[in-house]
């Protein structure tokens, strides 16, 4: 089988486990922190006051990925830069807005997500090693989509391509977004990814604290991770409503 044909069936593969597949390195990474928690001389920092400013940081590491993914989705239409992974749809190409800067914001946005936690284990082999884990598992995928897209769109999609980056956004050649920003449709399709920031920090912090023995938890992530699961819950009551529909989004 020729690399080509290979690369693209393992991003195949990839896509449709892409939800699931990270959550291995995300345990991996909360061993690391509970194992660093028993023997905090690992950590590098060991100020408390600047450990509380770099929880703040991790955390809005990720929340700026959530952004990302929050303004690409708000911009496009109907199936389009979905969650679905049973298989590629595309029924536009987007090529205005963040897709003139960048062909996969989306996994940009993924990236800066899950690097918050990655982060805040403080184990530089371990984020180096996570970076490098994103780059093959999502350079994979990135290209069997592509040659999805390639395939459907043809000569509009090499042109665009040819002109915009595919992970490192160039605003030399920005496009106002062809529709306006919707609220509805980021509520209904980024509720997972909000709420999932903060329950996967708190539970780092909560499972650190019982494995040591002791109950210093961290009350303000028991709390955002507490309105994140309510509003999570809200949302997802109201995503079949009416209130949340909207015309070709």
């Amino acid at each position: 089988m020729a690399l080509q044909e290979e690369f693209e069936q393992q991003g195949v593969w990839l896509f449709k486990y892409r939800g699931t597949l990270p959550i291995i390195i995300l345990f991996i990474g909360l061993g690391i922190y509970v194992y660093a928690a028993l023997n905090p001389e690992l950590f590098i920092i060991k100020d408390p006051l600047v450990k509380n400013y770099f929880l703040i940081f991790c955390i809005a590491v990720s929340l700026f990925g959530q952004y990302i993914r929050a303004y690409t989705v708000g911009h496009t239409p109907k199936n389009t830069s979905g969650r679905n992974t049973g298989e590629q749809v595309a029924d536009t190409l987007n090529t205005t807005g963040i897709y003139s800067t960048v062909r996969h914001p989306l996994y940009v946005g993924n990236f800066f997500m899950w690097l918050g936690p990655a982060l805040l284990t403080e184990n530089i082999w371990f984020i180096v090693a996570f970076i490098l884990f994103y780059w093959v598992y999502y350079e994979r995928i990135m290209f069997a989509e592509e040659q999805f897209l390639r395939r459907k769109f043809k000569e509009v999609y090499t042109s665009w391509a040819e002109k915009t980056p595919a992970f490192i956004p160039s605003f030399k050649n920005f496009v106002k977004p062809n529709l306006p920003f919707s609220w509805k449709k980021v509520l209904k399709k980024e509720k997972n990814g909000f709420a999932a920031i903060f329950i996967i920090f708190c539970a780092f912090d909560v499972a650190a604290e019982l494995l040591k023995g002791t109950q210093n938890f961290n009350i303000y992530l028991i709390i955002a991770a507490a309105i994140s699961v309510v509003l999570y819950l809200i949302l997802k009551a109201l995503k079949k409503t009416a209130l949340m529909q909207e015309e070709g989004r």
